[in-house]
């Protein structure tokens, strides 16, 4: 299959058009496209759009009081008189009854659809937010002033630092052997002049990652620290990663 034949199956994968096989490779392709990811939340966001608008499942419950009314109406006989029609209080009941499935029912759908509307909306926001990285990462590599260092980690793995001062910034590419035990995280950190800055906490479990680093045309390096969840103001020595920049 190739790069276009991928791109082609957004609408499809949207709408669960997909055999297993070209689902789950559509699905890898969507981890590394952020236009794809963009055009299929969007995609879905039109269909249940549409789907709204032609709503028309009964409320649930509808069919058994239907026919429980049928089996307690007497049915009249060829020829008889006409029944007298119910007294209002009765009529007015079941109108009520009628009345309030409606809006049960419609305030499901729309429960739905602003569940799904939040979903689309936080996805878009974070393609939007990956593509933004992706360019920022791009900006730096290429920067004619870039500079690459790199240094061990404790316990294996290494840490790749790229700089750019044009950029007032830096790609930290972290690679360790493992992640830190327990409720732990790796967290990063501009070093200089005597001080640590924080540079940003892992999730716990995190043992890869790229991050964009700012501000560090005044440090003199980056660090890692292995710290509780959440991070620390100051780093807990010793450091398990040090570059100089």
């Amino acid at each position: 299959m190739t790069t276009s034949d991928v791109h082609a199956l957004s609408g499809a994968y949207a709408l669960d058009a997909l055999t297993d096989t070209e689902r789950a490779s559509f699905a890898r392709h969507l981890d590394d496209c952020a236009t794809c990811a963009l055009e299929v939340a969007e995609l879905r966001e039109a269909a249940a759009r549409l789907a709204d608008q032609s709503w028309a499942v009964p409320p649930p419950g509808l069919r058994t009081r239907v026919l429980a009314e049928i089996a307690n109406t007497r049915q009249e006989h060829p020829g008889s008189r006409p029944r007298a029609r119910p007294p209002r209080s009765r009529l007015a009941r079941h109108l009520l009854t009628a009345a309030a499935a409606v809006v049960v029912a419609a305030g499901a759908a729309a429960g739905t659809y602003a569940i799904q509307e939040r979903r689309v909306d936080e996805q878009r926001a974070a393609t939007v937010a990956a593509r933004a990285e992706s360019e920022r990462v791009n900006a730096i590599l290429s920067a004619p002033d870039a500079t690459v260092r790199s240094g061990p980690v404790d316990g294996g793995g290494r840490i790749t630092v790229v700089t750019s001062a044009m950029r007032d910034a830096a790609v930290v590419t972290l690679a360790a052997d493992h992640a830190p035990a327990g409720d732990h995280a790796y967290q990063l950190w501009l070093t200089g002049a005597g001080r640590a800055m924080p540079a940003g906490v892992l999730p716990v479990g995190t043992a890869t990652v790229t991050r964009v680093v700012s501000g560090t045309a005044a440090a003199q390096g980056i660090a890692v620290t292995i710290e509780p969840a959440g991070g620390s103001r100051t780093p807990t020595l010793p450091l398990v990663a040090n570059v100089r920049i």
